[in-house]
């Protein structure tokens, strides 16, 4: 009944999304007001119903219903209420049922508190919407049913895929589609605007805190997404260039220019066609990554591997949204004036440089991505890994950082130099000895993290010259945003050149009692345990790694074994052990037994990492979204806000 009450509730969903994209056309070409009253209501209901559908699909795992055909294959009875609620969108159907409601629910939001736009706008923006969640409904309803029952239910299910039975699948990927999805209100408020021809400041300022929110989103699933295959995989590294993995970082790059640009149209009415491209980029960039992830065309640990015929329906949907957005901004690029002029040397020239080496960043990951796809496809195997990227990415990404240095100190419209290069030197000097420091005590050290290192110095301390002289207490919250993230980029800057110049390695085969040196650790080999989890079992590792202090700590790396399901094979993981100090984080993995000539198990093989200052990576990230969320926060007027109600509150009291 479950199942059934979901799916209808999907059908009615995508019938209101048909009459708000119905209703929206006739609207903007007939201006009949009764139209127009149709679309809010219409949109609102979609989101609540989708999300209800949504709800209902979580409660049939959380029930362990073997009757529909998604619970048996990602969920099983005996799994632990956490991974039965993330098994939902743990799965293609599941998570595609989770990007149509997140969609829905931020259609009904746009509906309900957007006062800023037209009401053609509006209207426009609102239909353009629903076109994106009616053709999505369409791939769920025909092509990836979530409600679909079995005609004879399995005793139980064959569980959800042991890599992803983690609290990370809670966090990372609905995190994402939040800031997938955001890019795609960013598109339809593009789209809303071309069609009534409303490119300008207001179109902007309404634009932009979505834009912002999605941005913040996708930068803490990425970060987070980042850290979980770090610890999960076992592997020891914390970004592999995987294609998926390019597939987030695209939008990331796409919705940062677009970040940049819009803020600019919204304060000074210029880059216009900037902007509006960069939206329709962006939301491509997400329907490029779908379409990669879900079509069966490549292998990764992140994929959902579907059949070629749904990759097939992604591609159509695709060509028709991308499509369709490029014609009309073809048709209307003659209205979408730049707006005012400015020189290069200036805050928008900076900010127009930005763009351009972001999607020169951008476009050569996409190529890197796809190339190898295009080149399997035409009979030829070829793989292109962390050199490709490291050596066409990496130094864009310094120059970036540069770029970024100077922005800030730069006025509006047009700037001599002077302000920016008095606050240069003392970053110029920060710079100078950090690489002065590296060049001295730190050994051989590579070009590439030893001129990352150099920029994070210059970025850090020229990431905070927007505050001096200022009145720290009546500093907006834009002006804290923005130098909280740009020193998270610094931050995270420094972590990877730190981990990548000065990582340390040791694999042994070690019996228990011996102890391993690592760095400034001293790491004995206590033994190992088997130990039973709530759905596996383990053979786990005791570590205690001694500092030249004295100090002790216990790391319990695990080799987990998950029971084969329905007759499959068990499978195995490894769950890595980390301690982190402020230097760095050790990280230890226990992999197979190796046995004597007795053909007993008495050395277990070890592989520890040192890595220097690692966890700044996340530290950074998670800066440069708190930067974003501060900037949110004070565009969105909330703390003017709550203090002329102090105010008036404060003016009541003494009346």
């Amino acid at each position: 009944m479950i199942a059934e009450l979901g799916l209808a509730l999907l059908w009615i969903a995508a019938a209101l999304a048909c009459l708000s994209l119905v209703a929206g056309i006739v609207y903007v070409r007939t201006g009949k007001d009764e139209l127009a009253a149709l679309v809010r209501p219409a949109s609102v209901a979609q989101g609540v119903l989708t999300a209800a559908a949504f709800a209902l699909l979580i409660t049939l795992f959380v029930r362990s219903d073997m009757s529909v055909e998604l619970v048996v294959r990602n969920s099983h009875s005996l799994k632990p209420m956490l991974f039965k609620v993330a098994g939902a969108w743990g799965n293609h159907e599941g998570s595609m049922l989770l990007w149509l409601t997140i969609l829905g629910l931020s259609g009904a939001l746009v509906a309900i508190f957007e006062k800023r736009l037209r009401k053609d706008t509006l209207v426009a923006t609102l239909a353009a919407q629903a076109a994106l969640s009616l053709g999505f409904f369409a791939f769920l309803l025909f092509a990836s049913n979530p409600f679909k029952r079995l005609p004879v239910a399995p005793p139980d299910g064959q569980g959800l895929n042991p890599l992803l039975q983690d609290p990370g699948l809670a966090f990372h990927p609905p995190t994402l589609y939040i800031g997938y999805v955001g890019i795609s209100v960013a598109f339809s408020f593009a789209v809303g605007a071309l069609i009534t021809r409303e490119i300008g400041p207001a179109f902007a300022r309404a634009m932009r805190p979505w834009v912002l929110g999605s941005w913040i989103f996708l930068t803490l699933g990425i970060t987070a997404g980042s850290y979980w295959a770090y610890y999960e995989l076992g592997w020891g590294g914390w970004w592999f260039w995987d294609p998926v993995e390019n597939v987030s970082l695209i939008p990331w790059l796409a919705g940062a220019a677009l970040l940049h640009s819009v803020s600019v149209t919204a304060t000074r009415n210029a880059l216009r066609a900037w902007t509006v491209m960069l939206a329709v980029v962006a939301f491509s960039m997400s329907m490029v990554g779908t379409f990669i992830v879900r079509s069966g065309l490549l292998t990764s640990v992140h994929s959902f591997a579907v059949d070629p015929e749904r990759g097939t329906f992604l591609l159509a949907l695709m060509f028709i949204y991308i499509g369709g957005a490029l014609t009309l901004f073809a048709f209307r690029a003659g209205a979408v004036a730049e707006g005012k002029k400015f020189a290069l040397m200036s805050r928008e020239g900076s900010l127009v440089i930005n763009n351009l080496l972001l999607t020169t960043i951008l476009a050569l990951v996409l190529l890197g991505t796809l190339y190898p796809i295009v080149a399997e496809a035409m009979g030829e195997k070829i793989s292109v890994g962390p050199p490709y990227y490291n050596k066409v990415a990496g130094p864009l990404a310094l120059i970036l950082c540069l770029v970024m240095v100077a922005g800030p100190l730069l006025s509006w419209r047009k700037d001599d130099g002077k302000k920016l290069w008095s606050r240069l030197p003392v970053a110029v000097l920060a710079a100078m000895i950090v690489l002065f420091a590296l060049i001295l005590f730190g050994g051989k050290v590579g070009v590439l993290p030893l001129l990352g290192m150099t920029v994070a110095g210059l970025v850090a301390v020229a990431s905070l010259a927007p505050l001096w002289g200022r009145n720290l207490r009546r500093t907006p919250l834009p002006t804290w945003g923005m130098v909280i993230a740009h020193f998270g980029v610094a931050v995270a800057l420094a972590g990877m050149g730190a981990e990548s110049a000065f990582i340390k390695e040791k694999l042994v085969a070690a019996a228990p009692g011996e102890t391993v040196q690592i760095a400034d650790f001293s790491v004995k080999f206590a033994g190992v345990k088997p130990i039973a989890g709530p759905n596996y079992t383990a053979i786990q590792g005791t570590l205690i790694a001694a500092t030249p202090s004295g100090a002790s700590f216990a790391l319990h790396p695990a080799a987990r074994t998950f029971p084969g399901l329905m007759g499959g094979p068990p499978t195995e993981t490894n769950e890595a052990a980390l301690l982190t100090r402020p230097g760095g984080q050790l990280y230890a993995v226990l992999g197979q037994p190796v046995t004597g000539p007795d053909g007993r198990a008495d050395r277990y093989q070890l592989r520890l990492w040192w890595k220097p200052l690692v966890w700044w990576i996340w530290l950074g990230g998670a800066l440069i979204a708190v930067g974003a969320a501060l900037s949110l926060l004070g565009r969105a007027q909330l703390l003017e806000i709550w203090r002329a109600r102090r105010a008036r509150k404060a003016q009541e009291r003494f009346a």
